[in-house]
């Protein structure tokens, strides 16, 4: 199944030079989307995770329903204020800048075996600093899933220490 053909390629969007992948046209679609869950599932059951984690905000679209499928937990990561318990939080340089991820200090105990899952891998700065804040919390990631990958951004060098697929790659 080709999920490209799902998914709307907006030129130009947010601007100039972009080709900006929308998922809503996949999300809209119930066999669609259940179709890439399933396929997001069907890849991580082998690695035995004890979680699934999802970055804000998309990731909580494909993590959320995978973990529920696989009968396993969810753990959010978010943007700086928006948790309400003790966090945890990385830093991580933009182009233009830095951002900041933070989860739950008591969301993952020591050594449980995490998997990323995310709408898009693109330069793979967002999905390394959220492996860089498992470590902190002494999980062990075992891999990351992504529905989309732009390729030609070359996200899988910065992860190259992690197993890492996805459905649709442009």
């Amino acid at each position: 199944m080709d999920f490209r053909d799902h998914i709307r390629v907006i030129s130009d969007f947010p601007k100039e030079g972009i080709s900006y992948k929308d998922i809503t046209t996949l999300l809209k679609n119930g066999e669609m989307y259940r179709a890439a869950i399933d396929a997001l599932v069907e890849k991580i059951k082998p690695w035995k995770p004890d979680v699934i984690v999802g970055p804000e905000a998309r990731g909580f679209l494909f993590g959320a329903p995978v973990a529920y499928a696989l009968g396993i937990g969810f753990v959010p990561v978010r943007k700086p204020g928006k948790l309400p318990s003790k966090t945890i939080n990385e830093t991580y340089a933009l182009e233009y800048g830095f951002d900041t991820l933070e989860v739950h200090a008591d969301a993952i105990a020591p050594g449980q075996r995490v998997v990323v899952v995310d709408d898009l891998l693109a330069t793979g700065g967002t999905m390394l600093a959220t492996a860089n804040l498992m470590k902190k919390v002494g999980a062990d990631v075992i891999g990351m899933g992504f529905l989309i990958e732009l390729s030609f951004l070359n996200g899988r060098e910065k992860l190259a220490n992690y197993p890492v697929f996805s459905l649709a790659e442009y």
